[in-house]
This record gives structure tokens, sequence and C-alpha cells, in this order.
């Protein structure tokens, strides 16, 4: 039974089984599922928070247990760490605009968030790239896409610094 939630829990409900561009229909579902979660259900951030750590800290086990027994340590069925990287500029961008959740600027800054995460993904500049190529274990599948989120987070602030002396 654990092997099972394991598979369906990395694999994001079997989403990862996807032969075309697993990771990419990964960070999609992620955009869909928090902007539902924040500007449809009102969700607490708070409670996102939690559901976000206690995936990130499960994910290392289960990333682990799934790949156990394969030669390969990051498989494309494994789109967890896709969710997690997505998950957390959109998460900033949510809690730094607490009180004032305009849904459509919203749609806008999830849609920059998809393109830009994708790009760091699929591009792996460095740290992306260290932990994608020297890490091959869970920590490294996780790291990897942590860090791309890290970027897109980075890009939007020097995006918005940019944009207040012009």
């Amino acid at each position: 039974m654990i092997k099972q939630f394991n598979f369906l829990f990395v694999t994001m409900l079997g989403l990862g089984r996807i032969g075309f561009i697993p990771g990419t229909f990964g960070s999609l579902a992620t955009v869909t599922m928090l902007f539902i979660c924040f500007h449809i259900l009102n969700i607490s951030s708070n409670v996102v928070l939690l559901i976000l750590l206690i995936t990130f800290a499960y994910s290392f086990i289960a990333i682990k247990n799934h790949t156990k027994d394969s030669k390969n340590k990051d498989p494309g069925e494994i789109i967890i760490d896709e969710f997690i990287g997505q998950a957390i500029p959109i998460y900033l961008y949510e809690i730094s605009h607490e009180t004032e959740k305009a849904t459509d600027q919203a749609i806008i800054i999830y849609a920059i968030c998809f393109v830009l995460f994708r790009f760091f993904d699929i591009k792996k500049p460095f740290p992306v790239s260290y932990f994608d190529k020297k890490q091959k274990n869970s920590f490294g599948v996780v790291m990897d896409d942590v860090c791309a989120g890290f970027y897109v987070v980075l890009s939007l602030i020097c995006f918005m610094m940019v944009k207040s002396y012009i």
C-alpha cells in the first residue's frame, strides 16, 4: 500500500506517466492547483505553506523509495519536484500580495512564473545543473527544482527593481 501511495505522490496522481513533457504538465497542474487554492477557495497562506512543507519533507522519502530498485534515480515520471519548485515563486508572490488579490494580475504573474520556471528547469543554470548532475539521489531530484524556483523569484525581483527605475 505504501508503494502505491509513493507512486501516486511522486507522479502527482499518475500525471507524471504522461509520455510527453511530464514536467511541464506537473508545473501546469501546480499553477492550476495553487490558483484554485488562493483565488477560488481562498485557502489561508498558512495552510498552503503547511501542505508545501509536508510535501517537501515527504518527497525525499517517497522519491528514495520509488527509485530504490532502479539505476535511474531521476526518472521522468517523478514530477513532485516540479510541484515543489513551481510552488516557490507562486507562494512567495501570494504572501507578498496577501491583502490585494487581483485575479487578472495573478493570472499574468502565474503565467510568467510558469514560463520562467520551465525555462530554468530545462536550461539548468548553476546550481540547478550541479544538483541535477552531481546529486544522483532524492536530494538532487528535489533541489534542482528548488533552485529553479528561486531563480524565478530572483528574476521577478530584478524585473520589479528595473521597472521601478523606469
